[in-house]
């Protein structure tokens, strides 16, 4: 039995965290960083800095050890200090001529920082659950795996060895799910939806089920019970956890389903897919497609390919 739905769900986004670059500071310093298309990350690993963001009153400082993560295209502003004038950040790394700079000897700040790439198509699943800005804190109850992940992407980067690349990459990934792990035990209660709801242990019971099954002809008393509730209660906690109602829920999760595999296999029959998620006619799925993504399933594989002949031509 799938026991993890947040996993299922990274992997339907294929969001892949990746370290592209750093830099290390000494004196007074401020950099001024353009909105980013992707979700940035960023940790202080040596020394500490201010951070502005546009959109927050007040600057806040990052101390060594604690992680940034900005899902929202604000452009920022990183200094040694309030109040400084900054410079910008692009012409300082292009002109460093890779991704890594330094200012003044670089003896008292250093910083790392990547991005996270999502699938087009489902990407913004994961992106517009999250918050604008999550701030983590050295000083949280993850500072031991923050600690040891910041430390190994240092030392990979100071000193190359074989599979360096990859090593860096897989770090960099397990730091964007402990930045996701530790805004769920630890940040005020967000807004309704998935990110909430898969942070309840409460309805963890019912969520796994749907995950594990989706082509199930899942009834609320099975959802229910499995999560010891009644039927009312469950409905209503579920809602005020998720957004929705459990099946709309599950039928939602099959429509991303859906999606994934009709972008990815431009030859399996519709009918096919209908019927692996458990409707019994390919009309009823594309009736339930079409209300849910705002479209047919035709008309999203052939975007699929639209966009694939793109990228080809491009590359």
């Amino acid at each position: 039995m799938s026991a993890d739905p947040f996993s299922d769900i990274l992997r339907l986004t294929q969001a892949q965290s990746l370290v592209t670059g750093g830099f290390t500071a000494s004196g007074p310093w401020a950099l001024r960083f353009p909105a980013p298309d992707k979700i940035k990350f960023f940790a202080v690993v040596k020394g500490h800095c201010w951070v502005t963001l546009e959109g927050l009153p007040e600057p806040a400082r990052f101390d060594t050890g604690d992680v940034g993560l900005l899902a929202a295209p604000r452009t920022s502003v990183l200094a040694s200090e309030p109040g400084l004038e900054p410079v910008d950040a692009m012409g300082l790394f292009s002109g460093s001529g890779n991704h890594w700079a330094q200012i003044g000897d670089g003896s008292e700040f250093a910083h790392i920082g990547g991005h996270v790439l999502l699938d087009a198509t489902s990407g913004p699943l994961l992106r517009e659950a999250l918050p604008p800005w999550i701030h983590i804190r050295a000083s949280s109850a993850h500072a031991t795996a923050f600690s040891w992940l910041l430390d190994q992407l240092v030392q990979e980067r100071a000193a190359p060895q074989p599979g360096g690349l990859l090593a860096s990459a897989q770090l960099s990934q397990l730091l964007f799910i402990q930045i996701l792990r530790a805004h769920l035990q630890d940040a005020p209660p967000l807004q309704a939806g998935w990110l909430r709801a898969l942070g309840d242990p409460r309805i963890a019971p019912a969520l796994r089920l749907m995950h594990n099954d989706p082509a199930r002809d899942w009834h609320l008393q099975d959802l229910a019970r499995a999560c010891a509730m009644s039927r009312t209660t469950f409905a209503t906690h579920f809602k005020a956890q998720a957004g929705v109602a459990p099946l709309t829920y599950l039928t939602d999760w099959r429509m991303r389903l859906a999606e994934r595999e009709l972008a990815e296999d431009g030859n399996k029959p519709i009918g096919s897919i209908a019927q692996a998620l458990g409707y019994t006619s390919e009309s009823a799925f594309s009736n339930a497609f079409k209300r849910v993504t705002g479209r047919s399933p035709t008309a999203c594989r052939q975007a699929a390919r639209a966009g694939t002949a793109s990228t080809l031509a491009t590359s």
